[in-house]
């Protein structure tokens, strides 16, 4: 069975051209859920640079569908045996307005897009830079 990834390498995710916002939000839930870009976010921001985005895509599904750990590995087999949405497509970048950088080793850590770091890192010539789908056509 193929095995799709998400994960980007030395690259940083840039805001949304439509972004409704002028600096990183940090997501709020809707009801007793957590939203996706909570969950995303919640997991990034206390772990940065600890995953790739294939393992902030799984734990975040994994959570919402309340999977056990002994679950884990065939299930993560079967999520992956699809194309999945990159996290161009997130919230995140989309609408919260965070950045998002992958290292070298595809680790991903979020930045504000007012913040001195997400300026460096639109500036670093060694980045390669994509940005975040729109929210309209």
């Amino acid at each position: 069975m193929k095995k799709h990834t998400t994960n980007y390498y030395n690259t940083f995710i840039e805001v949304a051209e439509d972004t409704r916002v002028t600096q990183g939000t940090v997501p709020v839930s809707r009801g007793d859920q957590k939203t996706v870009a909570e969950r995303q976010f919640s997991l990034i921001t206390s772990h940065p640079y600890a995953y790739t985005s294939d393992d902030v895509l799984f734990q975040v599904y994994a959570d919402r569908n309340e999977l056990l750990s002994t679950e884990y590995e065939a299930a993560r087999h079967q999520f992956f045996s699809k194309g999945q949405p990159c996290f161009r497509a997130s919230p995140l970048a989309k609408t919260q307005g965070f950045g998002i950088h992958h290292d070298q080793d595809g680790k991903v850590a979020i930045y504000g897009m007012e913040t001195p770091d997400y300026e460096r890192l639109l500036k670093d010539e060694a980045v390669k830079k994509v940005k975040a789908m729109r929210s309209s056509k």
